[in-house]
């Protein structure tokens, strides 16, 4: 959490390999790491869901989950064609895992409300196995319904094991899901406190001050 210009947005980026760091570590089980590029994230086992979200909306919801590493098949020992039948069948298996519902696969995801795109972008980066997936303002511009099935699957992905870094302005949310909280300010870190251990008023003054309570 922290204030606009904290950081938090510029930390993300390092943390995915788009930015790199110009001081400190970045450390994957105590091992030091150095990310290149994105891939080399993906490869560490990060996987980051950004605001835009990145999905295609004249594609379906199979399309846009295995968009980038899509299922072929050969025709005729000549040419590749798109496994969508496979696509599809990986797709229902992976959202029934999460407990995730879209009331239909085939339709393009334009016409998806903003909870549903957003719980398939999730879905999407979930194909790869993750250890760890970053969420940027995950419910920004959600309902409060659609932010609470949002919540719900942040809490299965951390019963599977998975965990996950969420950049958010709602204490609310926060107080709701997170384990910890780590506060940010004029890019540095003010503190990191257990959940159980703090108050909301306690977090509202070190985003505002810049200070421990």
């Amino acid at each position: 959490c922290g204030d606009n210009g904290a950081g938090k947005s510029t930390l993300v980026k390092m943390l995915c390999g788009a930015l790199r760091p110009d001081e400190g570590r970045i450390l994957i089980r105590g091992a030091p790491a150095e990310f290149r590029g994105p891939k080399d994230a993906t490869d560490a086992g990060i996987e980051t869901v950004h605001q835009s979200l990145g999905l295609v909306d004249t594609l379906t919801v199979p399309e846009n989950v295995f968009l980038g590493r899509e299922e072929t098949f050969q025709v005729l020992g000549l040419f590749r064609q798109l496994d969508l039948a496979k696509m599809r069948a990986e797709t229902r298996t992976l959202l029934e895992r999460f407990g995730i519902s879209v009331p239909t696969l085939n339709e393009p995801v334009f016409r998806l409300s903003g909870g549903q795109r957003q719980t398939i972008a999730i879905s999407r980066l979930l194909l790869s196995e993750p250890s760890l997936l970053i969420m940027d303002e995950p419910m920004a511009a959600l309902g409060v319904e659609e932010g609470r099935r949002v919540l719900d699957l942040v809490a299965s992905l951390r019963n599977e094991g998975i965990a996950v870094l969420m950049i958010s302005h709602n204490l609310e949310h926060v107080f709701q899901i997170a384990d910890r909280i780590a506060v940010l300010k004029n890019g540095r870190l003010v503190g990191v406190l257990r959940i159980a251990d703090t108050t909301r008023e306690a977090v509202v003054g070190m985003i505002t001050l810049g200070t421990l309570p």
